[in-house]
């Protein structure tokens, strides 16, 4: 299809600033360097991507169910059923090519079902050759939503990626959950690809999509490598695999990567301070230096110390090693050790990487809960 749909592309951030300016109507940012005309639903130009009719998606059910020899006429009202209920299109076409085969129900009942146990990877459904390429698609778009809803986004990135979303019926559906799953996993520049499109290739796309869309856009902008906000971000992705049973090697690998960030932080205020210091000793505040008569004004013997509210003074120095050693333990601790040695920790240190390391605990708490206290 390629080639026969000429158009301008225009940037995601354009489209977030005519939104938020009130220049945004009907999926057009007026003043923006765009070319683009509506594209009948159900034929996708270049880069254009449509939802399916609903006529042609049961017909494509009848026949799958033919095929499979489940079909027979008491079915018929079922799948109006599932075409008339207020679900995504990609959740009622999967519905509909489920009714009378037990495999795609169960799979699917399982992946919406809240308390169900996250899959223990990709469903071999989905790869399986028997089974017609839009089947597993379509099939696929829904699983993938189900998951993400339940903030199970590896498995949910995982299926989608086994199609392109120029072979499912639902794309809006389809690029968004994509789009939440990439963000969650701090996948920056495949979030942005897949916004990108979301927003600038499906016609009549939902306004609720086209709103969290813009939304995730505009965060994204704001990223940035190893600072306070990428800690935090780590923090939330261990704090969620923790919820959705996944503590093994790889949250463990994140935390390392949390905890060695918070170490060079520290280190690097270490250094800051030692060559302020340094630069500074016998001079003024801005470094000008001192007046009057010489040996009227002694030279400091050691570094100005932290100032900290209460009265309580450091160097400005923190232990590294004790980081570590307290987030390793940091679940075996009643909650009054907890305090106490998060005090003992930030005592010193200076305010920039004190609230690091508070954050840092204080994001552990919320995902190690402290031991239950027994006794009197």
């Amino acid at each position: 299809m390629q080639g026969f749909i000429s158009r301008k592309r225009t940037a995601p951030w354009t489209i977030v600033t005519a939104m938020l300016l009130g220049g945004w109507h009907g999926g057009v940012a007026f003043g923006a360097d765009v070319e683009q005309k509506p594209v009948p639903v159900g034929q996708a130009g270049f880069g254009m991507l449509a939802e399916q009719p609903h006529d042609a998606l049961k017909k494509q059910a009848r026949e799958y169910l033919t095929s499979r020899g489940l079909w027979k006429p008491s079915v018929e009202p079922l799948i109006d059923q599932c075409f008339s209920r207020d679900l995504p299109l990609s959740d009622k076409f999967a519905d509909a090519l489920a009714l009378g085969d037990a495999g795609l129900e169960v799979m699917l009942l399982e992946a919406r079902n809240k308390e169900s146990l996250p899959p223990a990877g990709v469903p071999a459904f989905f790869k399986d050759p028997k089974y017609p390429d839009f089947v597993r698609a379509n099939v696929g778009v829904s699983f993938a939503r189900a998951l993400s809803l339940r903030r199970i986004h590896e498995e949910a990135l995982e299926t989608l990626s086994l199609f392109a979303v120029e072979k499912v019926a639902d794309p809006g559906t389809y690029l968004y959950h994509r789009a939440v799953s990439e963000h969650a996993l701090m996948m920056k520049n495949e979030a942005t690809t897949s916004i990108d499109r979301l927003l600038q290739d499906v016609p009549n796309l939902p306004e609720r999509y086209r709103m969290l869309g813009m939304l995730l856009y505009y965060d994204l902008t704001t990223w940035k490598e190893k600072d306070l906000s990428w800690i935090s971000r780590k923090m939330e992705m261990i704090q969620r695999r923790l919820e959705v049973t996944r503590g093994g090697k790889t949250t463990q690998k994140i935390q390392k990567e949390v905890v060695a960030r918070l170490d060079e932080m520290i280190k690097e205020l270490e250094n800051q301070q030692k060559e302020s210091s340094s630069s500074n000793q016998g001079n003024c505040p801005d470094g000008a230096p001192s007046q009057g008569q010489p040996g009227n004004n002694p030279q400091p013997t050691e570094p100005a110390k932290d100032s900290r509210p209460g009265g309580v003074s450091g160097q400005g120095v923190v232990d590294s090693k004790r980081v570590k050693e307290l987030a390793s333990v940091w679940g075996k601790l009643p909650e009054k050790e907890r305090v106490k040695a998060l005090v003992e920790l930030t005592r010193n240190a200076p305010t920039k990487y004190r609230e690091a390391i508070e954050l840092y605990f204080k994001k552990l708490s919320q995902t190690v809960p402290a031991p239950a206290v027994t006794g009197p």
